[in-house]
């Protein structure tokens, strides 16, 4: 990565949207997409993600170059560099990974380490990553090639738009999305990844029982993914009545699990704590 967008990546992070500051560089409205449609919050997001710098590192080509084609996963390409073929085949994970395990996925990857650090941590178990930030998936890629894993790959892709087409139904154990964009504005928030829709997408990929594990520092947010969570008919919180929270416009309510010990601390999660910000831990079960 460049110094000049490790620059604006660390700004970014600060703000808890690099997403958002993104979209600003390019104009930052998107008043001509409907983002009361999910297709319309869909080309929402990818316009700011097509804003964002792709250009790596003499050191990160040069790991991409050599290691890519053992982690990245081709896909057929839609409308933009971050779309999926809508005609493209579901995957096989036995084909990815030459054998059949239990099955993971993480829904931005960012630099790479939480993914990492889990397959080390779980050779028996395979994971998938979705990431639309080429840097943030060549780091990755440079941190699986180091810590010496096979039992990892990554997607180029927007998870909301390639996950109902990628992956068959039932076949995840765990889907994890850790710190999502916030679209910390008002007016952006029909922008922001965990709404109906798009649980509906996760319950459809999970097992019975399977689990969907969320965290964010902005409260609203929490909010919000607490309440998609106990809306949905597809899931259920565990946590339900737990650990209420003296900001939520539901006073009592609660909701928030307890910090999951198989998340690791990222720098960017330090910062939001030395900010003052309040890290939420969420959980939902998918339903038989």
């Amino acid at each position: 990565m460049s110094e000049e967008l490790s620059e604006r990546k660390e700004a970014a992070e600060n703000q808890g949207s690099e997403a958002e500051l993104a979209a600003s560089e390019a104009g930052g409205e998107t008043s001509d997409f409907d983002l009361s449609s999910p297709e319309g919050r869909y080309l929402a997001r990818s316009k700011s993600f097509v804003s964002r710098a792709r250009q790596l590192s003499d050191s990160l080509q040069h790991t991409w170059d050599a290691h890519a084609g053992d982690y990245v996963v081709p896909v057929p390409t839609g409308a933009g560099h971050t779309a999926v073929a809508e005609d493209a085949k579901p995957l096989s994970f036995k084909r990815l990974f030459d054998r059949n395990a239990v099955v993971r996925l993480e829904i931005g990857t960012g630099n790479g380490d939480q993914i990492v650090s889990a397959a080390v941590s779980h050779p028996d178990r395979d994971y998938i990553g979705f990431e639309v930030y080429r840097p943030g998936v060549a780091q990755t890629v440079s941190k699986a090639v180091k810590a010496g894993v096979d039992n990892l790959r990554i997607i180029e892709a927007d998870a909301a738009q390639a996950l109902p087409i990628l992956f068959p139904e039932g076949s995840l154990d765990e889907v994890w999305t850790f710190f999502p964009d916030p679209w910390r504005k008002t007016k952006h928030h029909k922008r922001r990844l965990v709404q109906a829709e798009f649980a509906e997408t996760v319950a459809r990929v999970l097992r019975p029982g399977g689990v969907w594990r969320l965290a964010t520092d902005w409260s609203d947010y929490a909010f919000q993914m607490r309440d998609v969570i106990e809306d949905s008919p597809y899931f259920e919180n565990p946590y339900a009545g737990v650990n209420p929270h003296e900001e939520d416009p539901d006073p009592g309510r609660g909701g928030f699990a307890p910090r999951w010990e198989g998340r690791v601390m990222t720098k960017f999660e330090r910062r939001a704590i030395d900010a003052g910000r309040e890290v939420f831990d969420l959980v939902a079960q998918r339903l038989s």
